[in-house]
């Protein structure tokens, strides 16, 4: 065979040259650009949040705003109830105050007549009479007079100075309740806001849903829980707004209070309190009409169905409704009557 010598090679023989990217092959890669877009696109749309998803995420930062609306409700009740002790008070210091007014224009009495006529004026007048034995008697009642004037003067402005310490101190519990208030109101547009917000996101997210309410099993309970039970389980569907204690609209501690107001059981609008309210239960002890709290702050109460359900106010765009308990950590067990 011969052998060609490399200067005599025909092309055919040349070694490979690179070429250079044609207008058709920078084509195909924007084609393949686009396709993989449109790939990623699909993946996208294929990844939104379902219903479920977008309901747990509310559910999630729900349970950041509930203790700041409970912490609205306790300083709320809380200067109510303190601006009542104060009225009550004012009541009981104006007849006081009255009181100690006249017992003063008596004793100014005794002393402008001792000022006026004097021990020795009378003295004279009795010695006139040549009947001192009389002057004794009348100095003697006389002094008796203004013992019990004091007396009761001592007594009545005790009780008038007693009742104005305790009403400084409660004004100023007021002003700084109702500092606390204002705070918190401040925060209602902040909640106000965080809600819409929750909303909107459901909204964009998975479009307006039907909730289901559920239905309230048949109890066994009779008296004031099978009221309370009953009370509550009428406002199914009705909706949740926050500080809310009814008819038409409800909290969490609004509707629990609503349903045990209606069997003659007072509880305040707060759930720190209402957990104070009644006696601690075991779960195994809980029955119908029994409050059942949620989370570590109990800032979260509904009212126990048994089987582990129950009626609650749950939160912000949702209805009362029938829910089982497992899905919120429970805190505990009350019974309030």
């Amino acid at each position: 065979m011969a052998i060609v010598p490399a200067q005599s090679r025909s092309p055919d023989h040349a070694p490979a040259r690179r070429r250079r990217p044609t207008r058709s092959f920078h084509l195909l890669l924007a084609m393949a650009a686009a396709v993989c877009v449109g790939l990623t696109s699909a993946g996208s749309a294929q990844a939104a949040p379902t219903a479920q998803e977008v309901e747990n995420q509310i559910d999630k930062q729900w349970e950041q705003l509930e203790p700041t609306i409970e912490q609205y409700n306790k300083v709320h009740n809380q200067l109510l109830a303190n601006q009542k002790k104060a009225k009550e008070l004012e009541d009981k210091i104006q007849p006081l105050s009255l009181q100690t007014d006249l017992a003063m224009t008596r004793v100014g009495g005794i002393a402008a007549k001792y000022y006026k006529i004097g021990p020795s004026s009378e003295v004279n007048a009795m010695l006139a009479t040549g009947d001192p034995g009389t002057l004794t008697e009348q100095l003697t009642i006389l002094d008796r007079l203004a013992r019990d004037e004091q007396r009761q003067i001592a007594d009545v402005v005790a009780a008038r100075d007693k009742f104005n310490a305790e009403k400084q101190r409660l004004d100023a519990l007021i002003v700084q309740l109702a500092r606390q208030d204002a705070d918190l109101a401040a925060k209602k547009k902040q909640i106000d806001a965080e809600i819409k917000r929750l909303e909107k996101l459901r909204e964009t997210a998975v479009g307006k849903v039907t909730i289901d309410v559920g239905a309230c099993p048949a109890v066994t309970v009779i008296g004031k829980a099978a009221i309370a039970v009953r009370t509550a389980c009428q406002q199914l569907g009705k909706m949740y707004k926050w500080g809310s204690t009814g008819p038409n609209t409800f909290d969490c501690s609004g509707l629990t209070q609503f349903a045990w107001k209606k069997a003659g059981v007072s509880l305040t609008h707060f759930t720190g309190d209402q957990w104070n309210e009644g006696r601690p239960i075991s779960k195994s002890e809980a029955r119908a009409g029994d409050l059942v709290f949620f989370f570590a702050d109990r800032h979260h109460v509904g009212i126990y169905l048994g089987n582990n359900l129950m009626v609650h106010a749950s939160r912000a765009g949702q209805p009362v409704k029938v829910a089982n308990i497992q899905y919120m950590p429970v805190a505990g067990f009350r019974r309030v009557a």
